[in-house]
């Protein structure tokens, strides 16, 4: 028999408004309906305001809407246990958010060591990752503090992947990084992709960013959601603020195909 959430969005938002200080207060996402399919990278794109954290912190429950549904594997949010929703998403933010005591390997056998995996298991999951995200396994033994910005952010990339969570949460993971490092992560990040074909929900302001990791981006602007098309759509589209985003970056800009 064939299940048929499979063939269902992974997330999906249905009429989502969330306003600061409950139902009276200030809106800062209005009616947004938006899916998001099963191992796509869907990129929320947008100037600082335009909601892409606040939509990407309602997938996690870390806000809940003030109005309208969002869904994740089938089922509202609010109905999931908050600590079974949450282990089932890996979320990897700019600051990173490694534990500074812990150790490398401490650090990405965090959700395992919960999940009461045996220690072999956890061990040999960190050195899987750690090679998965171009890292030496010596580097396990280490410190956030004795680490590089580039080491560090693949970690957290490793730390959100130690338990195999469908769903990958990512908030301008590469926005603090030079250009040179940043570069190179999102060349890794195409890669680990196309290997592991998780649900990528990924926020970053940089046009250059989003055509060359989304499969579709969704375009965002003071709490709505302007238009969702692939990078391709985006370069042909004649919108006015899709248009005001090429005009400020040019258009030579790889793109994802």
């Amino acid at each position: 028999m064939n299940d048929s959430s499979n063939t269902r969005p992974a997330i999906e938002f249905r009429h989502v408004a969330y306003k600061v200080n409950g139902y009276a207060g200030r809106e800062l996402l209005r009616d947004l309906n938006l899916e998001v399919q099963r191992g796509e990278t869907l990129v929320l794109l947008g100037r600082s305001g335009s909601g892409k954290t606040t939509t990407l912190k309602l997938i996690n429950r870390l806000l809940s809407p003030s109005s309208g549904q969002v869904i994740v594997e089938t089922r509202p949010t609010l109905d999931w246990d908050v600590i079974r929703l949450r282990r089932m998403i890996g979320y990897v933010i700019q600051e990173v958010g490694l534990f500074p005591h812990f150790t490398v390997a401490r650090n990405i056998g965090v959700v395992p060591k919960i999940e009461s995996w045996p220690a072999d298991r956890i061990r040999a999951r960190v050195e899987e990752l750690l090679a998965l995200v171009g890292l030496d396994s010596e580097i396990a033994s280490r410190y956030p503090r004795e680490l590089s910005g580039g080491q560090r952010q693949r970690v957290g990339v490793a730390r959100a992947l130690a338990a195999d969570p469908p769903i990958l949460l990512m908030d301008e993971p590469f926005g603090a990084l030079d250009l040179i490092t940043r570069a190179e992560l999102q060349r890794e990040f195409l890669g680990l992709q196309k290997r592991l074909r998780k649900t990528i929900v990924f926020v970053t302001h940089d046009l250059r960013e989003a055509l060359l990791l989304a499969t579709r981006i969704a375009l965002m602007d003071a709490g709505r959601l302007v238009t969702v098309q692939t990078p391709k759509e985006f370069l042909n589209s004649t919108d006015p603020l899709a248009a005001a985003y090429k005009e400020a970056y040019g258009t030579d800009v790889k793109i994802n195909c």
